[in-house]
């Protein structure tokens, strides 16, 4: 590690109804890779923001190789050398690979038209130091959002930045990708690079971090050289508490009573003969590896996509499931992997939607929404699922991500859902956060509902469910009992290694 290239002092930032910073601090070296650790909600991304240009502090010096600055735009950051992967993806879906990588910053001919030549050709060896086979012009909506979010890295390293913000890089990406992303780190890091790194996944610190600062609540905690505080402790600092257990206790035991049944349900090239049975009480773990085939199965359950042939029941009875509409009337509910894409309109309020799903029951009169109506049901829910946020009013995209998944919970809620799917359900949350989530499942479980969650994350499977499917290839290749499986066995039917009944 070399000399300091950026330093924040005094650094608050308020905005309506939350303080976001008060008064942190945060030093980068040249060369290191320095973790910022917090809860949702603990100011990490607004330092980054205001670091990067995006918004501006309300007090407090940020200072950069030297000098003061104080950036108006993400432009102007990046002029100086700072660049920032956001978490949500900042790319054009119509647009090719090689025209995000460099937009703004487009090759032009002695004409002054667009070298399309010289863009890919760019956009190719930028991809290679990724070890990434695409080709430069392919439409980036065509590809799954692992390798868009690889885009999004490769549009960052085309900077040649000498500070480079991560903000939950890995979040969407395969193991296989997480390894090259980390030979990248460690290539911009003997270059000299300053990275920030901000991850809820502590098991990857091990492989890229040097030094590690913690935020709680706006404020900051601590700094510390990786491997001189232990992760418990780390833990510790971020929640503000002891977190003894990972998973909440599951006392409760599933009903012979099925709630979901499916058979043979198919769709070609994406599901293959998926047959299984959900109980009442029971949380069903889907695991599998990217593409197997786990989130193309909720959204068939939820007639989000189509299917060529299968039955579907409900509490014993045959149901005809071909759009979301149908399936919510049904009493199944969808939490989807991308909770402000698909699960919450951002820029509404809580109480909007906690109840859009359902708003008959908030619009008895024709039509018309009954505002008391609506800010009783959502307060309900907002109580019972113990929702932090300063209003009824407030709109969701200034909640953390923990609150924003609780309020999709509290929407399928309202709509008086018994089955729900949770993809991918603590994506992007905390560790604090994270327990919250899975204590309402457990709780949901414990009353009588069927809850399947599809997660790639297997301690938390293992931790919380009651029966595992592992799906592969579009295929059912086992049904484990959680409490006499491991993460090995798992791990080999979802690679194909070992075959045998689904059921």
């Amino acid at each position: 590690m070399g000399d300091v290239i950026f330093k924040a002092q005094d650094i608050s930032k308020t905005f309506p109804g939350v303080k976001a910073l008060d008064r942190v601090q945060f030093e980068l070296r040249t060369g290191e890779v320095h973790a910022l650790l917090g809860e949702n909600g603990a100011g990490k991304s607004t330092l980054m923001k205001i670091l990067c240009g995006v918004q501006q502090a309300d007090s407090g010096t940020l200072t950069y190789k030297g000098q003061v600055v104080r950036f108006s735009s993400i432009n102007e950051a990046q002029e100086k050398g700072i660049s920032i992967i956001f978490q949500e993806l900042n790319l054009v879906p119509h647009l090719s690979v090689a025209q995000n990588i460099f937009l703004g910053r487009e090759p032009l001919t002695s004409l002054g038209v667009l070298d399309e030549k010289t863009l890919n050709a760019n956009a190719s060896a930028i991809l290679g130091r990724l070890n990434l086979s695409l080709d430069p012009r392919t439409i980036l909506r065509t590809l799954p959002i692992s390798k868009q979010q690889m885009v999004e890295i490769a549009k960052a390293l085309s900077q040649e930045s000498e500070v480079l913000i991560m903000d939950e890089p890995t979040s969407a990406l395969t193991e296989a990708e997480i390894d090259e992303l980390f030979e990248v780190i460690h290539g911009l890091r003997e270059r000299g690079v300053g990275i920030i790194y901000i991850s809820h996944r502590l098991e990857e610190l091990q492989h890229i971090v040097d030094r590690i600062s913690i935020f709680r609540d706006g404020k900051y905690i601590s700094t510390d050289d990786y491997g001189k505080i232990s992760m418990d402790e780390v833990v510790n600092r971020m929640v503000g508490r002891s977190l003894e257990n990972k998973f909440p206790t599951r006392a409760n035991q599933p009903t012979d009573e099925v709630i979901l049944g499916v058979s043979n349900l198919s769709r070609k090239g994406v599901l293959d003969g998926i047959s299984f049975d959900l109980f009442r009480g029971e949380i069903l773990g889907v695991a599998g590896l990217m593409g197997a085939g786990r989130t193309e199965l909720a959204r068939a359950l939820f007639g989000a996509d189509p299917v060529d042939h299968g039955e579907v029941r409900l509490f014993g009875k045959r149901v005809h499931i071909t759009s979301p509409s149908a399936a919510i009337d049904h009493g199944i509910g969808y939490l989807s992997e991308d909770r402000k894409g698909q699960g919450l309109v951002i820029r509404m309020t809580v109480a909007e939607n906690i109840t859009m799903a359902n708003l008959s029951a908030v619009a008895p009169n024709g039509g018309v929404i009954s505002g008391r109506r609506e800010l009783e049901a959502a307060q309900r829910f907002v109580t019972a699922l113990s929702i932090k946020t300063p209003s009824l009013a407030q709109k969701v995209n200034n909640l953390s991500g923990g609150n924003q998944q609780k309020v999709v919970i509290g929407k399928w809620l309202f709509c008086e859902s018994k089955v729900l799917i949770f993809d991918e359900p603590t994506r992007g949350i905390d560790v604090g956060a994270k327990f919250a989530i899975y204590e309402l499942m457990e709780k949901l479980a414990r009353e009588g509902f069927g809850v399947m969650m599809i997660s790639s994350e297997l301690p938390e499977i293992l931790g919380m469910t009651d029966r595992v499917l592992v799906m592969h290839q579009g295929r059912l290749a086992a049904t484990l009992v959680t409490r006499q499986t491991n993460q090995e066995e798992i791990l080999t039917y979802a690679s194909g290694i070992k075959k045998g009944s689904a059921e």
